[in-house]
C-alpha cells in the first residue's frame, strides 16, 4: 500500500517548477492529484507525465486570484474523486530584482494577491470538504527569502513571511477540526523565482551553491515533493503549524 493511496490532493501552481515536482511525487505516492494552474496546457503535460508513470491525475485550469476559479477547482476535485484530503498551495507570482525605492503597488500586490490571498482562498474552499472526510492536510509554499531578506526581493519576501504567519494561525484554528496546516520553504531547480534571480547567472548560481551547506540546488520531485508527501501522509499526523525548510540548509529559522 502506497503512503497516499487513493487520497485526493489539489496542487496549485502545478504546471511547472516546485508545483510540478510536488504533483508528481504525490501521484507516485498513490494520490489522485488535481494538477492546477493558470496555464492548462502545462497542467495537461504534467498529467501526461503522471499517467505514463502509472499515476492518476486531472488537469484543471485555475487562477488563484479568482474566487470563482478556486471554488470551481475544489468542486471539480469533489465531483471527480469524491472529496479532498490534502491541498498544496504552490501558486505564486514572484517579482524579483526590484529595489525598495522602485517597488510599486503593482509589484507588491502581484505576490500578495497570488501567494497570500490565493493561499487563503483555497484554504477556505477546501476545509469544508476536508471536514466531511474527518480532517486533512494543507501544505503552503513560502520561501527562505522571507527569512534572509535578499536585496531586490522586498515585495516577494514580505509575502512569503505573510504566508508563514497565515499558516500558523490556520493551524491553531483548524487543528480542532482535524485539519493540519504546515508550510515549506523550498529551493529547487525549475522554480520561477530561482530561475529569475539565480540560475540564469552562472556566477550568482555558483555563489548560491557555495553558500548552501549541501552544495547543490534541490530537485523538485525527490527533495521537495517527497517532503510534501511526508506532510500529507500519516507519519506527520502530529505535525502542524510547522515550517519545514527544504533548502539544503541555506536558510535558518530565527
Amino acid at each position: 500500500m502506497k503512503l497516499l493511496q487513493a487520497k485526493v490532493v489539489i496542487v496549485t501552481g502545478a504546471g511547472s517548477g516546485v508545483g510540478r515536482g510536488v504533483a508528481i511525487a504525490l501521484a507516485r505516492a498513490g494520490a489522485r492529484t488535481i494538477v492546477s494552474s493558470r496555464t492548462v496546457a502545462k497542467c495537461e503535460a504534467v498529467v501526461e507525465e503522471i499517467a505514463e508513470a502509472g499515476g492518476e491525475a486531472t488537469a484543471v485550469e485555475c487562477d488563484v486570484r479568482s474566487q470563482d476559479h478556486v471554488d470551481s477547482c475544489a468542486a471539480q476535485a469533489v465531483e471527480k474523486y469524491g472529496g479532498v484530503d490534502a491541498l498544496v498551495n504552490a501558486a505564486d507570482d514572484p517579482r524579483v530584482d526590484v529595489p525598495i525605492l522602485e517597488t510599486t503597488e503593482e509589484v507588491m500586490m502581484a505576490s500578495w494577491t497570488t501567494g497570500v490571498m490565493g493561499t487563503l482562498r483555497f484554504i477556505q474552499a477546501v476545509v469544508p470538504h476536508m471536514r466531511a472526510r474527518d480532517g486533512g492536510s494543507i501544505v503552503n509554499v513560502a520561501s527562505g527569502a522571507g527569512l534572509l531578506a535578499p536585496a531586490g526581493m522586498g515585495a516577494y519576501s514580505a509575502a512569503q513571511e505573510a504566508i508563514r504567519s497565515l499558516t500558523r494561525t490556520a493551524a491553531i484554528e483548524l487543528g480542532p477540526l482535524g485539519v493540519r496546516v504546515n508550510v515549506i520553504c523550498p529551493v529547487a531547480s525549475g522554480s520561477e523565482s530561482l530561475d529569475r534571480w539565480v540560475t540564469r547567472d552562472p556566477e550568482r548560481l555558483a555563489s548560491y551553491v557555495a553558500n548552501t551547506p549541501l552544495r547543490r540546488v534541490g530537485d523538485p520531485v525527490e527533495d521537495v515533493g517527497e517532503g510534501v508527501v511526508f506532510l500529507c501522509g500519516p507519519q506527520s499526523r502530529y505535525v502542524t503549524g510547522t515550517t519545514l525548510m527544504l533548502d539544503g540548509g541555506r536558510s535558518y529559522l530565527r
